[in-house]
């Protein structure tokens, strides 16, 4: 995909992450209170399709990215769009861009939807699969003891995620896993990524085999951390949720995870007890 007219603006699949665009991009991440960091954007930049629509004087006005994950589908997200520009279609217009690139790979879209973009998103015939909740935790100070963690190779918890999710991102994992500041915490049938975001760490993906077990690594993973922290939760989690209030979460917006096709993978989402953020799935 080139660059297509829309009214006096113009959309585009951004070629490279330069500093004039990333310095961009950041600003639609921060004007809309999102978490991702310009390794977010540079992990949509090479893996998938960053696609920006631009105003007449060439500033990004909005943004969507698309990570196609093997086998058949594609994650739309990032739908930014400048607050000034806003009630304008315009994130509909970079949507529309975006699921075009989905749809001409013959891949099956799937997003997770806060509950304004799950209105949109119905009516190009997304179909919800479950719902999920973002819980937040204000930086407080952490218990003076280390994290009991049990190393593994990537490989292997990739194989995990991938069993889990239906979905494999081995690419996607191996980046944020070598991001500075990025670390994986590992009980012994429990473990989760923690990345550093924009306005506090990210906690996900989070697979356990049960709930207990993914509750006890929540408890280690915020009771040694004085940082702020995300993490997006499914609701149907009872035993996670009375262990983040304890651990002074609270919830804060609500997300649910769509798909428009007819092969969607769904993998075996009871062990899934963490997404690793609505940007990734």
């Amino acid at each position: 995909m080139g660059s297509t007219e829309l009214g006096e603006f113009q959309i585009e699949v951004l070629p490279g992450l330069h500093a004039d665009s990333a310095r961009m991009l950041d600003a639609l991440v921060a004007a809309s209170g999102w978490n991702q960091t310009r390794d977010d954007w540079e992990l949509f930049v090479r893996q998938g399709t960053v696609l920006v629509l631009r105003d007449p004087q060439g500033r990004i006005a909005a943004s969507g990215a698309v990570l196609p994950l093997d086998p058949g589908t594609a994650w739309i997200s990032m739908i930014l769009v400048a607050p000034q520009l806003r009630g304008q279609g315009l994130g509909r217009q970079v949507f529309e861009a975006c699921l075009r690139t989905v749809q001409a790979a013959g891949r099956v879209a799937m997003l997770d939807a806060t509950p304004a973009g799950e209105k949109l998103y119905a009516q190009f015939g997304f179909a919800p699969l479950w719902r999920l909740s973002r819980w937040q935790r204000p930086a407080m100070e952490a218990a003076a003891r280390g994290l009991a963690n049990t190393p593994a190779p990537l490989e292997a918890l990739a194989a995990l995620d991938a069993m889990t999710l239906g979905l494999l991102r081995e690419r996607m994992l191996s980046q944020i896993a070598a991001r500075a500041g990025s670390r994986i915490v590992r009980h012994a049938q429990a473990f989760c990524f923690v990345r550093a975001g924009r306005l506090a760490q990210q906690i996900g993906p989070m697979l356990a085999q049960d709930e207990a077990h993914a509750a006890a690594l929540l408890t280690d993973v915020a009771g040694s951390t004085a940082h702020a922290l995300f993490i997006d939760v499914p609701d149907e989690r009872p035993l996670m949720h009375r262990h983040l209030q304890a651990c002074g979460f609270s919830r804060v917006r609500t997300f649910t995870r769509m798909a428009l096709g007819d092969d969607v993978q769904t993998g075996q989402n009871a062990f899934i007890h963490a997404i690793a953020g609505p940007e990734y799935g």
